[in-house]
């Protein structure tokens, strides 16, 4: 593990209880993000292979709105203390602890993956790989939705996250390393922040090839 991902692991291990409180509302009062999602698990449904891997789940409130919207979900995060929650707030659910880089999941079984803002964390230079293990597990037709900051300018931006340090991302820019990974971009979402950190907020709606 690098030293940035048990910096990460550490910080969200800290901060359980507090990130699951502010995440309670599961987008109730994000509508974007909330169509994004509604999309995303009408695609998968649609491809008929209903099983889809919430990466970077966190405390899985989104990984249970993709299991009432009639999807096989579960949740991976690199977390325990995440996943710890994560079972405890929804047991009926599976939750595991994994990297994203090395996913728990077999070649091309997935109809779907859902990043909702975890690649934040995620150095540039290191995001086309773990963009291609996610490539790696979807089924032939699957898609992705990839949720994060966006940036105006020519390059990733690195800012100081409340929980730890993040970058935010040119969309055309990341939207070319889905392209490079594999993917058809089928939609794009870019609107004003719904925080105070000032950045976009973007969502990529992707098929695999």
């Amino acid at each position: 593990m690098t030293e940035h991902q048990d910096e990460t692991r550490a910080a969200y291990d800290g901060v359980v209880e507090l990130y699951a409180s502010l995440f309670a509302n599961r987008l109730e009062t994000q509508p974007f993000a909330r169509a994004m999602l509604g999309s995303f698990a009408e695609l998968v449904r649609g491809t008929g292979n209903l099983r889809a891997a919430d990466v970077g789940c966190g405390p899985g409130h989104l990984t249970a709105m993709l299991h009432e919207m009639g999807l096989d979900a579960f949740g991976l995060d690199l977390s325990p203390a995440m996943v710890d929650h994560a079972r405890q707030a929804h047991p009926a659910l599976r939750f595991d602890e994994a990297r994203m880089e090395a996913l728990p999941v077999e070649d091309r079984t997935l109809g779907g993956v859902l990043a909702h803002y975890s690649t934040i964390h995620t150095p540039p230079g290191e995001l086309p790989a773990l963009l291609a293990e996610q490539v790696r597990v979807l089924a032939p037709g699957g898609l992705l939705l990839a949720s994060f900051f966006a940036t105006d300018g020519p390059e990733p931006v690195r800012f100081d996250h409340k929980v730890t340090p993040a970058y935010s991302w040119p969309v055309d820019r990341f939207a070319g390393l889905l392209a490079e990974a594999g993917l058809f971009v089928l939609a794009r979402l870019i609107h004003d922040p719904t925080s105070e950190r000032g950045f976009l907020d973007a969502h990529l709606l992707a098929r695999l090839r």
